[in-house]
C-alpha cells in the first residue's frame, strides 16, 4: 500500500497528534464567545487570528525544515503546541481575558503547521521516490482522520463524559502521546536532519522560499493549483450553507451531515489516489481526477439538487464525489518535492502558502461576484478555475535528474546529497513521472 515502513510510526504519531488538535474545531467558536470572548465576533477574530497564523506557520515549517531539518522542526511544533495550550487553559481561560485569548490562541496556531509539514518534508525526502503518492496519500489519510474527523468524533463522546473544558486537557493528551510516538518512532530514520548545502543560512532558506516561486516558475505555477484545489470549497462553504438549508429545504443539520460525507469520502480517497498515482501518473491523476473531476463535481453538487428537488441523497451523492476528486490533487505535494529537489522545503513553504491562501481566495471570488453573476455564475467560475488548472498541469514538468531517481528506486534526500539532481529554471524536462 505504500506506507514507508521506518515512517511508519510518524504516521501514526501524525494521526494521534492531529485528532488531539482537532477536537476543540466543531465547538471552541461558541465556547470562547461565553467564555470570555464578549460576543461571536470577538470569538470569530480569535479564530481569524488563528488561521493567519496557521497559514505562517505553514510556510515557515517548509523553509526551516531545509535548514534546520524535520525532526527539529516537528520537535518545536510539538512543544510550542503543547506549552501555548498549558497557558491558554490555566491562564487565559480562567481569567476570561479575551486579550489572552487572542495571543496564546492565535499564536499556538503555528505549532501543528510545524509538526505536520515537518513530517511531510522528511516523507518527501525519505520515501522511495517512485511510491511518493501513496506516501503523500497516507499523510493526508493520518492528517484530515484526526482534524477535523476523528478529532470531532472524540470531542462528541468526550464533553458530556468530562465537559467542555476537561475535553482541552484530553486534546493535551493526545497531542503529546502523538508527538511521542512520532519522534520516538522516527529516531533512527533517516532524512530527519539538515536537508540544505552547508552555506545556506536560515535568512537566505526563508528568503528563497518566496523566490523559489518566481526563479523556478513551474513551482509558482504549483502554487497556483494549490490555490485552486480548496479555494472552491472554502468559497462554497459561505453561500451553499443557505442554498441547502434555506432553499432546498435540508435544514442546518442535513447541510451539516453534507459537509461531514463530504469530509469523510476526502479522507479515504486521499490515500486511493496516492496509491493510484504512483500507477498511473501523478500528472494525469492530477489533471483528470483532480482537476477535470472536481470542475464536473462542483458543478453537480450545485445543480442536480436544484432540479432532483427533495431527494437528499443526490446532495450525498454530489457531495461525496466533491470529496473524492478534491483528494485527485495528492499528487501536486509530490510534483512540487520533484521539481524542485535540492529545495524540497522551499517547495513545500510555497505549496503550503498557496494552501493558506485559498482559504482567502474562495471566500473573496464569492464577495465579488456572488451579487452580479448569482449563486449558479460563482459556481461556474469555480468550475473554469479547475479547468485552468487542468490545462496547466501539463507545464508541472520534473527534471531529468529527478526523473531518473524516480525510475531507479532512490529517495530524493539520497540523491541530493550524492549530487544526482538537479533544479534547472528553464521549462526542459521529463513531462511525465
Amino acid at each position: 500500500m505504500g506506507l514507508p515502513k521506518p515512517l511508519i510510526w510518524g504516521f501514526v504519531g501524525l494521526l494521534l497528534f492531529m485528532i488531539g488538535d482537532g477536537v476543540e474545531s466543531g465547538y471552541i467558536a461558541p465556547y470562547l464567545a461565553d467564555n470570555g470572548a464578549g460576543s461571536e465576533t470577538n470569538a470569530a477574530v480569535i479564530i481569524s487570528v488563528y488561521g493567519l497564523m496557521v497559514t505562517l506557520g505553514s510556510w515557515l515549517s517548509g523553509a526551516l525544515s531545509d535548514v534546520w531539518g524535520p525532526r527539529r522542526v516537528m520537535i518545536i511544533g510539538l512543544v510550542l503546541w503543547a506549552a501555548l495550550q498549558v497557558l491558554f487553559l490555566a491562564v487565559a481561560l480562567p481569567s476570561e481575558s479575551y486579550p489572552l485569548m487572542l495571543v496564546i490562541y492565535g499564536l499556538r496556531g503555528i505549532a501543528y503547521p510545524f509538526f505536520a509539514y515537518g513530517f511531510l518534508v522528511w516523507i518527501l525526502g525519505a520515501s522511495p521516490a517512485h511510491r511518493l503518492g501513496s506516501a503523500v496519500g497516507w499523510f493526508y489519510f493520518a492528517f484530515t482522520g484526526g482534524l477535523p474527523t476523528l478529532g470531532s468524533l472524540v470531542a462528541s463522546g468526550s464533553i458530556p463524559l468530562l465537559g467542555a473544558y476537561n475535553t482541552f486537557w484530553l486534546s493535551l493528551g493526545l497531542v503529546i502521546l502523538g508527538g511521542i510516538f512520532a519522534l520516538v518512532g522516527l529516531r533512527k530514520a533517516q532524512g530527519g536532519g539538515r536537508l540544505a548545502a552547508p552555506g545556506v543560512s536560515t535568512g537566505h532558506s526563508l528568503v528563497n522560499s518566496i523566490a523559489i516561486a518566481f526563479t523556478n516558475p513551474r513551482v509558482g505555477l504549483g502554487c497556483l493549483v494549490r490555490i485552486v484545489n480548496t479555494a472552491p470549497q472554502f468559497g462554497l462553504f459561505v453561500f451553499f450553507p443557505a442554498i441547502f438549508a434555506d432553499d432546498l429545504g435540508f435544514g442546518t443539520s442535513g447541510w451539516l451531515q453534507l459537509v461531514f460525507i463530504l469530509g469523510a469520502s476526502n479522507i479515504f480517497a486521499n490515500l486511493f489516489f496516492g496509491v493510484l498515482s504512483d500507477r498511473m501518473g501523478w500528472h494525469r491523476t492530477l489533471r483528470w481526477f483532480g482537476c477535470i473531476g472536481s470542475a464536473v463535481a462542483v458543478l453537480a453538487f450545485y445543480f442536480l439538487p436544484q432540479y432532483v428537488t427533495d431527494q437528499y441523497w443526490v446532495a450525498a451523492l454530489c457531495a461525496a464525489l466533491f470529496g473524492i476528486t478534491l483528494a485527485g490533487f495528492t499528487p501536486i505535494s509530490v510534483l512540487m518535492s520533484l521539481m524542485a529537489p535540492n529545495q524540497k522545503g522551499n517547495s513545500i513553504a510555497v505549496l503550503n502558502l498557496g494552501a493558506g491562501a485559498a482559504t482567502f481566495v474562495g471566500p473573496a471570488i464569492v464577495a465579488i461576484f456572488l451579487a452580479p453573476l448569482g449563486a449558479g455564475g460563482v459556481t461556474i467560475i469555480f468550475a473554469a478555475l479547475y479547468v485552468l488548472a487542468g490545462i496547466s498541469v501539463r507545464w508541472l514538468r520534473v527534471p531529468e535528474s529527478a526523473q531518473r531517481v524516480v525510475e531507479q528506486g532512490g529517495t530524493l534526500q539520497g540523491a541530493v546529497e550524492e549530487g544526482i539532481v538537479e533544479t534547472p529554471n528553464n521549462g526542459k524536462g521529463a513531462a511525465t513521472a
